[in-house]
């Protein structure tokens, strides 16, 4: 039982023991021999108190109240797994999309080559066709995983999808089982991380990100249980955890960091900081044998080199304001429950400086660009505005908790928070959505602790205002995920109908994500500026959201097709300034509005 938990049960002894003395003192005409019924009655009046502050007006009020043990029903497990189910299942046939066919391609590869997973060739940036070894900056476990899938069930989108949703499950589920940790309220812990865009839409993909935090997630798991228990096995499984949470991504070695300062915070002495080198044992290896492989310095290190060289541009304060916003959106349920967190004035005076930092960002003051926007700046300040101060009600949410409890658990929750977003604003190459799902969990634990201080005489008013907001954010994440969903299958879609286009030559295009995978499963070939024999007939497509370089000879306009997108919200649109995947697209998450995208058909020769 963490010390929080302790804390908690100490509390409800106290009050039960009161209840009890307050219970003896009561005037003698309640010491009559009232006969049985009134024996109950009585003992009912001195029991309402107890009963009140154990109903579930308590669960969102965040009474004292008993812990529940180490073994809890299965009831909230088999609820949330059909919860997270329900929530994906309509998105498993979605097309593949971003990033999805770089490990789609490299799981394919796997089945053939086990042992050298990244030695194939990609036409993927604006250069000649290089290894994937050089494109990819994530290590390949997620890719094995998928190769199995791929093996067992094929290699559909449905099948894929349906694989990936077991990783979504364990996060859901060790948001929920961490949060038993810190407080009453781990339910809506787990609730508030799954009705979330950086989660939901993440988890439509069969990228390595929600896999590395639904490792990240238990490996924290049994640490704090090897913590409490004493246990060295605990602890090894844990290292192993943290492991494999680092060959699926490599910021997984920020979990290495953050429970060693947790540690040392609970605890000054012990051999439990040898647990921790097996992840670091682990990473050497890796890299060593990357190294082997692929020359260079390991791919561990070509990613940090990456990192370095491809940092995003910007002004600090633009950073921040931009990782405020990313923070802000990703984390919904930090803005929808604004007005169940903060009191009046508290509120007001956020909303005064979002009200600067809009007009800031209006006027160009902010440093924030977005060239490509054709929607007013007026509409995307404010919506940048309100994602910002979810992202600002989300680290006011750190810095409280962790200064009235000062406890190893708040310090634990406030650096996972500030960590995160501090690399994600500062030290990755972009800030993305992809970034800011490692500390939703955190996030949503902390909310779940500021709901469980509420005071407890409110009545059923913070259930019904809990209730709102979760509809709310949910309403709205399931919206951010159709519309990611929709450009994904209008790629899809499109290519399929510029497969059966009658055309004299051949085939070729512009653009990568799904688009690629799926015009290259058609037969048609991207263009590579120094090996693709061009020549006159052929057909190039060009979609206007990723033409990377001119053709190289004559060529004439035969068609512009509109795709129009009836969701009216975008999660990678430089014209409405949306950058859910890459911030190079636009300062927002995900932007409202109309959605409209264009593909130039073009053919060669005079």
């Amino acid at each position: 039982m963490g010390l929080y938990a302790r804390r908690r049960k100490e509390r409800h002894r106290i009050a039960l023991a009161s209840t009890t003395r307050s219970a003896t003192a009561m005037p003698s005409r309640r010491k009559l021999d009232l006969g049985q019924d009134g024996r109950r009655t009585a003992l009912r009046t001195r029991m309402e108190p107890v009963l009140a502050r154990n109903s579930i007006v308590c669960w969102v009020s965040g009474c004292p109240r008993k812990r529940a043990s180490a073994s809890s029903p299965l009831l909230p497990y088999l609820c949330l797994t059909v919860l997270t189910s329900l929530s994906l299942l309509p998105f498993s046939g979605r097309a593949f999309h971003i990033d999805d066919p770089l490990f789609v391609w490299t799981a394919q590869h796997i089945t053939k080559h086990p042992l050298d997973p990244y030695n194939f060739p990609v036409v993927w940036y604006s250069v000649p066709a290089m290894p994937v070894s050089r494109i990819t900056k994530n290590p390949p476990l997620a890719c094995y995983y998928a190769a199995a899938i791929g093996k067992i069930g094929g290699w559909s989108e449905r099948a894929l999808h349906m694989g990936f949703l077991l990783p979504a499950i364990a996060v859901v589920l060790g948001t929920y089982r961490l949060a038993r940790y810190f407080t009453e309220n781990s339910l809506l812990a787990a609730l508030a991380t799954l009705l979330t865009p950086g989660f939901l839409v993440s988890a439509c993909s069969v990228m390595c990100d929600v896999m590395m935090l639904a490792f990240w997630l238990w490996a924290a798991i049994l640490w704090i249980e090897g913590l409490e228990r004493e246990s060295g096995l605990y602890l090894a499984a844990a290292g192993f955890l943290i492991g494999a949470c680092e060959l699926t991504k490599y910021f997984g070695i920020a979990l290495i960091v953050l429970l060693f300062v947790y540690t040392l915070a609970r605890k000054r002495q012990g051999t439990w900081i040898f647990y921790l080198l097996i992840p670091v044992a682990i990473l050497v290896a890796y890299n060593y044998w990357t190294y082997k492989l692929y020359g260079g310095h390991g791919l561990f290190l070509a990613a940090g080199q990456f990192e370095r060289v491809h940092l995003n541009n910007g002004t600090p304060f633009a950073k921040a304001l931009i990782g405020l916003s990313f923070a802000g959106g990703c984390t919904l349920t930090a803005l929808t429950f604004v007005p169940l967190l903060w009191r009046r004035k508290q509120i007001l005076i956020a909303a005064a400086m979002m009200t600067i930092v809009g007009v800031a960002v209006a006027t160009g003051l902010a440093g924030i660009k977005a060239p490509n926007a054709r929607v007013s700046w007026t509409w995307l300040s404010v919506e940048m505005a309100l994602c910002a101060a979810g992202g600002l009600s989300l680290l006011s949410l750190a810095v409280t908790d962790c200064w009235k409890k000062r406890n190893p658990d708040s310090l634990f929750l406030a650096l996972w928070v500030f960590g995160t977003l501090y690399f994600t604003a500062y030290l990755n190459w972009t800030i993305n959505a992809r970034s800011v799902l490692p500390l939703i969990p955190a996030a949503a634990i902390l909310l779940a602790r500021r709901v469980g201080s509420l005071p407890a005489d409110q009545g059923r008013e913070p259930m019904l205002k809990v209730a709102l907001a979760l509809l709310v954010a949910g309403i709205l994440t399931f919206w951010i995920a159709w519309g990611d969903t929709a450009f994904a299958n209008a790629q899809r879609r499109m290519a399929f109908s510029f497969q059966q286009m009658h055309r004299a030559g051949a085939l070729w295009f512009e653009g990568h994500w799904g688009f690629q995978y799926y015009m290259e499963s058609m037969g048609a070939k991207a263009i590579d500026p120094q090996r693709s024999d061009l020549r006159s007939g052929d057909v190039v497509v060009v979609p206007n959201y990723q033409h990377i370089f001119p053709p190289p000879k004559e060529y004439s306009l035969l068609r512009t097709i509109p795709v129009n997108l009836p969701v009216e919200v975008a999660t990678q649109d430089w014209d409405l300034g949306a950058g859910f995947y890459s911030s190079g697209w636009g300062p927002l998450p995900f932007a409202f509005g109309a959605v409209e995208y264009q593909y130039y058909v073009l053919q060669l020769g005079p």
